[in-house]
């Protein structure tokens, strides 16, 4: 009968690190953009302000990509231990963080389409009421910036959270497009400039884009497995092969979740050690939290044995 555990040998897959003020944040943001977006568009529409038409309808996409931040993080807290996952839910803010910057990539597009199209074929704009109702978007924006700010820069001296990333991101992109409303409006008002107001909503699309590309550039790779730079990888080679006549055959290093890293390495010897030998050996490289060590014993024949954990 067998009478001994396994305990020892067995691994953690829970990399899920759940931002619980984050989420509750999330939801406040999201009734104030809600609110705000609904008498932006309004406005917009009676008014005839591009900036202010462009601002509501922004705020319109941040508001699902708020149900993206608050969906992906009741995710990772459901499933943080679910076994059909192969390494937790540790990516679910990743993918949130990812799908949030498609959106802004999206917002950007149509408000320079639309932008475009306004400063091709101008409109009549009533001043005093536009940025009146601009100047309690920009205000929203704000506080909406201010609720998330402090949460977002504490988490990123522990840990990368991409899904509150992307929802600052997106308040800071609201806050953005409320200053270049008024601004446009102004300018309209004071000195006759019409066209800037459809011009700021160009500039406005410009700067969104680079935030979308910037947080996909950073999420896209971790979606993909891919691997961890070459330097660090390069020493966990050296530092393995330092010793006896070890020889690494394959590694792979790749992050699990947005601050977890798994590596499954392969390595051969003539006198091979334990594999908890080899462990004890990497236990300096604190970015890896899941391993596991192939060892084979190589002989003139070839490969005689391997041992895994």
């Amino acid at each position: 009968m067998y009478t001994h555990t396994i305990q020892k040998w067995q691994h953690e897959h829970n990399f899920t690190n759940h931002n619980h003020q984050g989420e509750r944040r999330a939801y406040y943001v999201l009734i104030l953009t809600v609110i705000t977006m609904v008498i932006e568009i309004a406005a917009g529409t009676i008014y005839g302000s591009m900036a202010l038409l462009a601002d509501g309808w922004h705020m319109g996409t941040h508001a699902v990509a708020f149900l993206i931040t608050i969906f992906a993080y009741q995710y990772a807290r459901k499933h943080a231990n679910d076994e059909s996952l192969a390494f937790g839910a540790g990516k679910a803010s990743v993918l949130g963080g990812f799908s949030s910057a498609i959106a802004l990539g999206l917002v950007a597009m149509i408000m320079l389409g639309e932008s475009i199209h306004r400063l091709m074929s101008p409109q009549e704009i009533q001043f005093n009421e536009a940025i009146l109702v601009a100047v309690l978007g920009l205000s929203v924006n704000i506080i909406s910036v201010f609720l998330l700010k402090d949460d977002h820069h504490h988490h990123d001296h522990d840990h990368d959270d991409h899904n509150m990333k992307a929802a600052y991101f997106h308040v800071l992109a609201d806050a953005l497009t409320s200053v270049l409303a008024i601004f446009a409006l102004v300018a309209g008002k004071y000195w006759g400039w019409n066209w800037v107001d459809a011009l700021m909503g160009i500039v406005g699309s410009v700067i969104i884009t680079r935030w979308a590309f910037g947080l996909i550039k950073q999420t896209s790779p971790i979606l993909l497995d891919a691997s961890i730079y070459p330097e660090y990888q390069e020493k966990i080679i050296n530092t393995l092969e330092m010793e006896n006549d070890n020889k690494v055959s394959d590694v792979h290093i790749w992050k699990i979740s947005a601050d977890h890293y798994a590596a499954i390495i392969s390595l051969v010897a003539n006198d091979p050690k334990t594999v908890d030998y080899y462990k004890q050996l990497l236990t300096k490289f604190d970015k890896i939290s899941h391993i596991t060590i192939e060892v084979n014993h190589f002989t003139e024949t070839g490969q005689i044995a391997n041992e895994r954990t």
